[in-house]
């Protein structure tokens, strides 16, 4: 996942905030989060002297300054030109940005009690100065005056971009409304704000609240790692003698993969998936239904049918109707897989005497079973050779492979935990940028994995090189002891360094318009595209070693790896489909009625044929990809439509005579998609590196579904 700072979302387009009048500062340049970022590599971030405190008045003096420059801009009597109204947009707002990066780490990986407080009261300011911008009629007025004559002002096609990039931003949000409308949209975004920061800190609270704690005899079934991460967390909350599943992901799925006590892998699953949604004062279910009805408000206001189209209108997608095309087009192949897969389940478990029926809770248990049996396959026997360092040396070598990067540890780099560490990233002798790595999970950090930009590539006053980071939930084993992961979790490695190394490998202008600032059903393909050099040969003779051993994983147990590479699909696409068709039908159903997501997500799952063994993988009350903020709001459809890209493009990859790391279609990768991040329209960019318009058999071939004829 990609997370997008407030202010990204806010704007829709990474656009710097800016505002109309004159003000004075209000705060002192001593304030440490204001000043410009000083020292080797370009600059960094001054994360060891944050403090929640400072924020309030550094955001208040950022915003004071930008003020000072939108004045300066729109005061201008000359008629509008690209440079003196497009270029100093860009470079305007330095300061509110840097600000909002440092904002962003301690809000996602810092977020503790202090810290939720400034959160809580800080965004709906940052909101409401997000609206200004779109609000200045004077500042409106000179965009769209350039952007009407981009074609005749001998802009660089970059140039014409970047002004059809800030005139659309504006125009979608309500550039253009009348007053009233104006001012009741700011109160909308406001509130919104608000409820975005309410829903996220709840589903924090619920994951650190809930644990569930075993005895030794509760270990049945366990491997010495997960027991291991197990003993680690009881420690670190003192419980002597105890083990401690945590309510993240991390913890979680491997405890309900591999416990043999189906009582407590029900008591885990409950914990799981009830998120947000166990009636008390961290219940989320009320905080959605005003979501829905003030997005659904905010959609008619800029004059959209529903959300969900003023969302899908500037992606590849178009429209509502595509997205869930696309989905129903997958859907009703993955449903009848896992029918396949319950049935096969229950063979397993009808043969150990059980008198049950395959549920939730048990799906991961006899998939694993099944995994042993059908392909001799046993995680257990692969977890060993998949160390997390191990796995941080491969998506380096990977990434030098294809894009010629060699990444350096460095130490004279302040960070927010000592648990984060950084590298140097370059290309012979040029610098590239730097890449922050926070693996572990910890309290105040939210669950799952995602990549950050701090700061993004532009050469537009001077060379400006980026700052991204990847952060992950792993759990702490013993002190001095590796720590082994899944291969669900290295690929998850590889598809968030997809994220930083599009961020990296950026190579334009303007900022508006570097790195992953692309359209949103687009930005997961780059990503996804990267999990593919998981699995080559390459990569696992050399990184993938036992931990004891240190002997490479052996040729026929990667064979067994890749003959069960479609092994589970169904349940996997299911569990992903059914979260993202939630989101698109909740989004064309709000209209301005209050809606009950607990009862829709009922009525949802019963309308698909929703296989009553498994449940959306993210649930309502935890679904921060489309309730947290707006990044994937309407949008969580962007993984199968990115997939259906990656697909495609990784065919190019296993046809051509290098496979992977076949120099030319790299360079080619490199050229058409990495580099350019949204200076050409996304179709055009995959078209201009795969020759055509994706098509969708790779998809369904990649997962072992009935490939539609022509495709």
């Amino acid at each position: 996942m990609k997370r997008r700072s407030f202010l990204a979302a806010a704007s829709a387009a990474a656009l710097t905030p800016m505002i109309t009048k004159a003000a004075t500062p209000a705060a002192p340049p001593s304030n440490p989060l204001l000043a410009p970022w000083t020292g080797p590599h370009g600059g960094l971030p001054p994360l060891d002297k944050v403090k929640p405190e400072l924020f309030a008045s550094a955001f208040e003096a950022a915003m004071a300054q930008q003020r000072q420059e939108i004045f300066a801009l729109t005061a201008k009597r000359m008629a509008p030109t690209f440079e003196g109204v497009m270029a100093a947009f860009q470079d305007s707002g330095r300061t509110l940005n840097r600000v909002s990066a440092l904002f962003g780490v301690f809000t996602s990986t810092m977020n503790d009690a202090a810290m939720q407080k400034v959160e809580a009261e800080t965004t709906p300011k940052l909101a409401a100065f997000s609206d200004e911008i779109i609000q200045n009629e004077q500042l409106f007025s000179r965009i769209k005056a350039v952007y009407d004559a981009r074609e005749t002002s001998n802009l660089t096609p970059e140039q014409k971009r970047l002004s059809w990039v800030v005139y659309n931003s504006f125009a979608r949000q309500g550039a253009a409304l009348d007053a009233a409308k104006k001012a009741r949209l700011g109160q909308i975004n406001q509130a919104l704000a608000s409820l975005y920061t309410k829903f996220s800190q709840n589903e924090l609270a619920d994951e650190e609240g809930y644990t569930l704690e075993l005895a030794e005899g509760d270990l049945a079934g366990l491997p010495d790692s997960v027991k291991a991460g197990a003993a680690a967390a009881a420690a670190e909350k003192g419980l002597t003698g105890k083990w401690l599943i945590t309510n993240t992901r991390s913890s979680m799925e491997p405890f309900l993969v591999y416990s043999d006590r189906r009582d407590l892998r029900e008591k885990g699953w409950r914990l799981w998936v009830s998120r947000g949604d166990n009636n008390d004062a961290h219940d989320n279910k009320a905080v959605i239904t005003e979501i829905l009805k003030l997005r659904a408000e905010k959609a008619q206001l800029l004059g959209f049918e529903t959300y969900a189209h003023w969302i899908t209108d500037d992606q590849m997608a178009k429209t509502p109707q595509a997205a869930m095309d696309l989905m129903m087009q997958v859907w009703k192949p993955a449903v009848a897989r896992v029918h396949e897969e319950v049935a096969d389940m229950q063979k397993v478990a009808d043969a150990e005497g059980a008198t049950f029926k395959i549920a939730p809770w048990d799906y991961r248990h006899y998939a694993e079973k099944v995994r042993k049996a059908r392909y001799d396959l046993d995680q257990n026997v692969v977890k060993p050779y998949l160390q997390l360092e191990k796995l941080r040396e491969a998506i380096h070598w990977a990434a030098g492979q294809l894009y010629g990067f060699t990444f350096t540890q460095i130490t004279d780099v302040p960070v927010c935990h000592p648990d984060v560490r950084v590298w140097e990233v370059t290309k012979g002798a040029q610098r590239v940028g730097l890449w922050y790595f926070d693996p572990y999970a910890r309290a105040g950090k939210q669950s799952g994995a995602w990549m950050s930009e701090y700061r993004t590539q532009e050469k537009f006053r001077g060379v400006v090189t980026p700052i991204v980071s990847n952060n992950c939930n792993f759990v702490k084993g013993k002190p001095g002891e590796p720590v082994l992961i899944s291969w669900d979790d290295a690929t998850t490695m590889f598809h968030e360094f997809g994220h930083a190394l599009h961020g990296l490998n950026s190579d334009v202008t303007y900022p508006a318009l570097a790195g992953t600032n692309v359209a949103r059903d687009f930005v997961e393909f780059p990503s996804q595209l990267n999990e593919h050099w998981l699995p080559t040969k390459p990569v696992l003779s050399r990184f993938a070693v036992h931990y004891q051993t240190g002997q490479p994983i052996p040729d026929e147990l990667v064979a067994k790896i890749e003959k069960a590479k479609t092994f589970n699909q169904g349940f996997s696409t299911v569990e992903y489909l059914a979260s993202a068709i939630y989101d698109m039908k909740i989004h064309l159903a709000a209209k301005g009625q209050a809606i009950d997501p607990a009862a829709f997500e009922q009525t949802t799952m019963a309308e698909i044929g929703m296989p009553p063994e498994i449940v959306m993988r993210h649930r309502p009350t935890q679904f921060g990809h489309i309730f947290s903020g707006e990044g994937y709001s309407a949008g969580y459809y962007d993984y199968i439509w990115a997939d259906t890209l990656t697909a495609d493009a990784a065919e190019a990859f296993e046809q051509a005579p290098g496979g992977f790391y076949d120099k030319t279609v790299a360079k080619r990768l490199h050229d058409d998609i990495m580099s350019v991040g949204n200076t050409i329209d996304a179709g055009e960019a995959f078209r201009r590196f795969r020759g055509r318009d994706v098509k969708i058999g790779a998809l369904m071939r990649n997962r072992g579904f009935p490939v539609p004829p022509g495709t």
